[in-house]
């Protein structure tokens, strides 16, 4: 089956959309020590420009995909784009550090409405089979993107300012938008409900907020610190009251059939137990590189280029391997990838050299790219047209929680003092058995990755099979708990 022209500029939208979500990220964190000096802002303010984009985010992913789901998820990428956009304006020409704080969780609030979208168009355009080769482009996208971030952020502070960081947003979105208008994607599939659970989106988004600001909290006050503890019982509490509260409702905020799903339930631990690993052994290892080899900057730099380069490469290769396998294997053999990487790091010392660091980080680049595109195509793949929207918004909020949650882990058995930098012979004990810790949680996500279909699936169109099955039909065959 070839995809209809829309398709290409779907894929556009879709790219475009994660790669600015991405390059907004990596390029703040370059600019953040410039913005301090010229606004005269304190190092918590600073924290804060990116803690409260992080929060609104997390906390109204799952919603954004579930307004997708209802407005259509064009018009959410056009929205969500466009506000992104003003909100970087805004920011490049914010006159205080509180302005700066204040746009950022606007322009989180934006960037939740655009992320869930940037997945559901493809679901729209693709059949579940051919969705290997979109998300594998997506996903090198975002590599490159995350790569090319600290030098064209670099580049810009030093010639431009760090306001010009925000205003390289603008062109972007403004391409995003065209996409989005020329596109015009029909929907497709049962409209979702009329009505939905706002009481329970609120309690949602407020669970996750609390999660994300408690687990931030660890690396300045530990696991046992009053706020990070205070934090996880209230977040706890919330999503107690939420669950209780979904099982009653008659139009839930996430739907029963997606609930019920093994593959996109799987997918989602998948990815949060990945990510956690892998963020939390990039966190660790900035020590290992500076602390105990010694390197600068730069050097630590180079040295972990082979991560971005094989996800970069990796992710179109597990895209094929995904389509021949099935997710099962190929989600199973990436993960062992992130494993044995991250347990490579685990046994560096003062003598290693630069080609056994250099491997190491490539197992982790090519584990991580395979079951990212293993597990966004199985989700996405899985969802029907109808819930695509909330699905997307599900597997986003995994992924920005995962890597908050591996950081906290390992800023917990770093000792006292290691975090700030500035007394090696703290953390040169201490890395190792952070890593092997975070090679463990990795691990755990091969018991997802066990659960996912066994399989490649069969062709099936955005609107039901090649045999004119009904959409509903085909829903339930691409739903079905038992698949996997």
């Amino acid at each position: 089956m070839t995809a209809p022209p829309r398709s290409g500029l779907a894929l556009a939208g879709s790219v475009l959309g994660a790669m600015v979500v991405a390059l907004d990220g990596t390029v703040l964190m370059v600019a953040q020590p410039s913005l301090q000096r010229d606004l005269s802002a304190t190092f918590a303010q600073v924290q804060w420009t990116s803690t409260a984009y992080l929060l609104t985010v997390a906390g109204f992913l799952i919603l954004a995909g579930r307004l997708g789901d209802r407005y259509g998820h064009t018009r959410l990428l056009l929205i969500g784009s466009l506000g992104f956009g003003v909100a970087s304006a805004g920011i490049a020409v914010a006159p205080s550090v509180g302005w700066v704080i204040a746009l950022r969780a606007v322009q989180g609030l934006f960037g939740a409405l655009l992320q869930p979208a940037t997945l559901a168009l493809l679901r729209q355009v693709y059949p579940p089979d051919r969705l290997g080769r979109p998300v594998a482009l997506r996903t090198s996208a975002i590599g490159v993107a995350a790569a090319a971030g600290p030098v064209l952020g670099g580049f810009l502070v030093a010639e431009l300012g760090w306001r010009s960081v925000f205003v390289i947003n603008v062109p972007v979105v403004l391409a995003i938008a065209l996409c989005c208008l020329a596109a015009r994607v029909p929907e497709t599939g049962r409209p979702a409900p009329r009505r939905f659970d706002a009481g329970g989106a609120l309690l949602l988004a407020a669970a996750l907020a609390l999660l994300v600001n408690a687990l931030a909290e660890v690396e300045s006050h530990g696991w046992g610190g009053y706020r990070t503890v205070g934090g996880l019982i209230c977040s706890a509490g919330v999503a107690a009251v939420l669950v209780r509260r979904e099982r009653r409702s008659r139009n839930p905020l996430v739907p029963a059939a997606v609930v019920r799903s093994v593959p996109v339930t799987a997918s989602m631990a998948l990815l949060l137990f990945t990510a956690g690993g892998l963020f939390g052994a990039l966190f660790v290892s900035t020590y290992v590189l500076q602390g105990v080899l010694g390197l600068d900057p730069l050097g630590s730099a180079l040295r972990a280029l082979p991560l971005t380069a094989l996800m970069v490469v990796g992710a179109p290769l597990a895209g094929l391997v995904l389509r021949r396998l099935g997710a099962r294997t190929t989600a199973l053999g990436g993960t062992s990838l992130v494993v044995l990487g991250i347990g490579s790091l685990a046994r560096t010392d003062g003598g290693t050299g630069s080609l056994v660091t250099g491997a190491a980080f490539a197992l982790l680049g090519a584990g991580y790219a395979t079951v990212m595109v293993t597990a966004t195509g199985t989700v996405v793949g899985d969802a029907p047209p109808e819930y695509a929207g909330v699905v997307g918004g599900i597997k986003q909020t995994a992924v920005n929680i995962g890597p908050t949650f591996g950081i906290a882990i390992a800023a917990g058995l770093l000792p006292p003092g290691s975090t700030g930098g500035g007394q090696a012979e703290l953390w040169a004990g201490s890395t190792g058995t952070a890593l092997l810790v975070l090679a463990a949680v990795a691990a755990i996500a091969l018991i997802p990755a066990a659960l996912l279909p066994g399989q490649p699936r069969r062709s099936v169109p955005p609107g039901g099979d090649s045999s004119g099955q009904h959409p509903q039909e085909a829903r339930r065959c691409l739903i079905s708990p038992s698949e996997g």
